[in-house]
């Protein structure tokens, strides 16, 4: 990642994290039983009922909504970090969060606001107050009030404290457990015991090693295009064909933060708020805490014909909002692209929600729980919490 943020890495060890019960591509140490070639070095072999592919926010709701005593939940995610596109930078005194991801949730979206009182995440109210700007090709040009934003609320601490608090409270549920650096190869059926094998390879400073993990119920917490092109599953042709032609949200979209000693435009009436045809960020809104600190501004782009860079982003900043906008106290800029191009550059969002997501497939032992997979707001973080729901459902039911 280009800017002041530096990696994805880099990222994650300057932040303090509540730290779940992880295994970091090593072997398990938890009451899941063992196979009996799980004492070669090189690979480990697991049985439990459900198997989670991804620890964002569904995949992680899925396991602690299931995990107990009497059913044993395996969590494999391919990165180093759970949260998936919940992701927050804290580079301030204060430590709060600034979205790299997710960003908000808007009234009447329950499932969202059950899980933060559940938790107990400060929420607050998006800054829209003042007028709004215009990025035309004759240049700035400031708005009578804000038509961009609509009444929303933003996650106090950084929306990614909601994934880090699943994965702690998942953390001290009997029989569930959470393997990092672990990528999901193949997805197979094992027509003798009746149950779905998921082979992951691990990343090691070692030599690679491999987990298979057997179980009854396998939930894809992927979005679906990722999924079809980075795991080897055997699915009916409509389904596979579906997966791959689903558009991955945001998928195309590089994020830019970018944090200020003080909140300067709201000073001048501004809301923080613009819209741009010029680029090369489309859209702009205040990211500010609710006291106005940490001070930050940050909109959408897109890195796909060309990247997006700190100079070209303050550059627009300040063409929008001002010189005070030159000196920035840090930019941290988020490329969302996928590495398969062909999946970034998918555009029928009408298969959101599809029919086909909505039942498992596979014997109704495969589950579909990413944002994209929900009939109730997908895109969102209440859309991943409903496709999660309604897995839970099913596995429960089966």
């Amino acid at each position: 990642m280009d800017g002041a943020g530096g990696s994805e890495s880099d990222i994650d060890s300057d932040r303090e994290r509540v730290r779940p019960r992880v295994v970091d591509s090593a072997p398990v140490s938890n009451p899941l039983p063992l196979s009996a070639d799980s004492t070669a070095s090189e690979h480990t072999a697991l049985k439990a009922d459900t198997v989670v592919v991804g620890a964002g926010i569904a995949g992680l709701s899925v396991a602690r909504a299931l995990a107990a005593p009497d059913h044993s939940v395996v969590v494999v995610e391919s990165t180093g970090r759970v949260g998936g596109r919940l992701r927050s930078i804290r580079d301030d005194i204060d430590g709060r969060g600034l979205d790299l991801g997710a960003t908000w949730c808007w009234p009447g979206e329950l499932r969202v606001t059950s899980l933060v009182h559940e938790l107990g995440i400060a929420l607050h109210d998006q800054h829209i107050a003042g007028d709004a700007m215009y990025d035309g090709p004759d240049g700035a040009v400031r708005l009578d009030g804000n038509p961009i934003d609509v009444p929303a609320y933003r996650f106090t601490q950084g929306a990614d404290t909601l994934t880090d608090r699943l994965a702690a409270d998942l953390a001290r549920r009997d029989g569930a457990s959470i393997f990092l650096h672990t990528r999901a190869a193949s997805i197979a059926d094992d027509p003798e015991s009746r149950r779905m094998i998921v082979r992951c390879s691990q990343k090691t400073n070692d030599a690679p090693t491999t987990l298979d993990v057997s179980a009854r119920h396998v939930v894809i917490a992927l979005p679906p295009a990722i999924a079809a092109r980075t795991i080897d599953i055997d699915l009916p042709r409509d389904v596979a064909e579906l997966a791959a032609s689903t558009p991955v949200w945001m998928g195309a979209t590089t994020k830019v933060v970018v944090r200020y000693h003080d909140a300067f435009w709201r000073r001048d009436g501004l809301s923080g708020s613009g819209v741009s045809h010029r680029g090369p960020l489309r859209e702009v809104h205040d990211l500010s805490g609710p006291d106005g600190q940490p001070a930050a501004l940050f909109g959408f782009g897109s890195s796909v014909d060309r990247p997006v860079t700190e100079n070209d982003v303050v550059t627009q900043l300040t063409r929008l909002f001002g010189p005070s906008a030159t000196q920035p106290a840090a930019v941290h800029i988020a490329d969302w692209q996928s590495t398969l191009p062909e999946a970034n550059r998918l555009h029928d969002y009408g298969t959101y929600g599809h029919r086909l997501f909505q039942q498992p497939t596979c014997d109704g032992r495969v589950h579909w729980v990413s944002t994209e997979t929900s009939t109730d707001q997908p895109g969102h973080i209440e859309g991943a919490l409903a496709a999660a729901e309604r897995a839970v459902t099913a596995i429960r039911g089966g």
